[in-house]
């Protein structure tokens, strides 16, 4: 049975997860707690791919005897040898006697398969404490896992009238600093982010994780541009002194040409990919490439076409609506999305879970477009629907941690 007190102890598991979003692909962000008679003894998180598990990192952190100790960790233990032995030998070998689990691991290869080894060899199993939390931080990791696609989350900075800047062009700042901040946050926990060339044109991005905390981490840069029209020398992406890379997607036709030797040249790895009916990169092709390269969730920021293009072709998960309190006005100042858009209003795309924040004098419009529980099926339900959850948790999805940070308008 789950008690109030294996509720408390998972949130800390859940906080501690939390650090390692965004730096754990193709593996999943996982925190664990190991207590005994009532003290938290062992703590732990997954830090990267290929380092000890969550499980391992709490035990390792234990000075005493575990004898006895109860475990908490937001993802069902793995009990299968890969880049790291599995964790559920380590958790029988520290005579762990109780494990809470969070949700169970989505992998159809892989559900049920922890919970149920370490109960045949006397362990006592608990499976859905905070479930719905739980599985918030493995989103991506689901979808990666039943798919193989990253999850893909929009990024958009507006005025009220959804407009991205002014006719001239000027888009600096249209949100307030602490918006731009949690959009910050946003590419500290994607894998990649991802833009259009009109933006590197109009505005020369770095493309960088910019927040005060000395913990960010810039995400792998993503270009399209389909002919290759870039020019090396004069954009900060080919110029970054950055331990992220910068890719560039084309179409199959530009292969052969001066600038994607220049590109090379500068440290760029370029991707030839199908191009889609209009001559542009299809955006499938390139979601399916990344992820058959590990790559969990992707943050696209734009610009307006290429945010049109993922909401024409229903490849968004995730999006987050920046919206400042100004009128920009002007036939001629871009729009937030563009593309083919839909002839009915009941064909529009429309967000569910929908959470509105207030920063200051800015709004978050956050929701999502995915029904993720699709990505649970395989998993059983739990055993304890009604007694789960923390009751002063929040109801709605989210995937990235923000809700946790309390009030944005303190």
């Amino acid at each position: 049975m789950i008690t109030a007190g294996d509720i408390a102890y998972m949130g800390r598991a859940i906080a501690l997860a939390r650090r390692g979003l965004g730096r754990t692909s193709p593996n999943p962000a996982v925190g664990a707690l190991v207590v005994q008679d009532g003290v938290i003894i062992g703590r732990g998180y997954h830090k990267k791919a290929g380092t000890p598990h969550a499980e391992v990192n709490a035990l390792a952190s234990v000075r005493g005897e575990t004898s006895g100790a109860t475990m908490y960790v937001t993802l069902e233990p793995c009990n299968h040898e890969g880049r790291t032995p599995p964790c559920t030998r380590a958790i029988l070998e520290a005579g762990i006697s109780r494990v809470v689990i969070g949700t169970r691991d989505p992998n159809p290869k892989v559900a049920g398969n922890g919970a149920r080894f370490l109960a045949s060899h006397g362990v006592q199993v608990e499976i859905g404490c905070r479930e719905v939390e739980c599985r918030d931080l493995i989103t991506p990791f689901a979808k990666h896992s039943i798919t193989g696609l990253p999850w893909v989350r929009v990024k958009i900075a507006c005025s009220l009238d959804g407009r991205i800047a002014t006719r001239t062009g000027h888009s600096q700042w249209i949100t307030n600093e602490r918006a731009r901040a949690h959009g910050h946050r946003l590419r500290d926990i994607s894998d990649a982010i991802l833009v259009g060339r009109g933006t590197v044109l109009a505005d020369d991005p770095e493309l960088t994780c910019r927040i005060s905390s000395k913990r960010g981490r810039d995400p792998l840069r993503i270009v399209l541009d389909s002919s290759l029209s870039l020019d090396p020398e004069r954009h900060k992406i080919f110029r970054l002194r950055s331990s992220a890379e910068t890719w560039v997607a084309a179409v199959e036709g530009a292969r052969g040409g001066k600038a994607a030797t220049a590109m090379e040249r500068a440290g760029a790895r370029i991707l030839f990919l199908p191009a889609d009916p209009n001559g542009r990169v299809d955006l499938s092709a390139l979601l399916k490439h990344l992820g058959a390269h590990g790559i969990q969730s992707v943050l696209v920021e734009g610009g307006a076409t290429v945010h049109g293009s993922f909401f024409d072709l229903g490849l968004v998960d995730e999006a987050f609506f920046f919206q400042s309190p100004m009128v920009i006005g002007g036939e001629d100042a871009p729009c937030a999305v563009k593309g083919i858009g839909c002839e009915n209003i009941h064909e529009a795309s429309h967000l569910h879970h929908v959470d509105i924040r207030r920063i200051g004098d800015n709004w978050l419009v956050h929701g999502l477009l995915t029904h993720v529980e699709r990505y649970f099926e395989s998993t059983e339900a739990s055993p304890h629907p009604g007694k789960c959850r923390d009751p002063n948790a929040p109801g709605k999805t989210d995937t990235t941690g923000f809700r946790s940070q309390g009030n944005l308008e303190k």
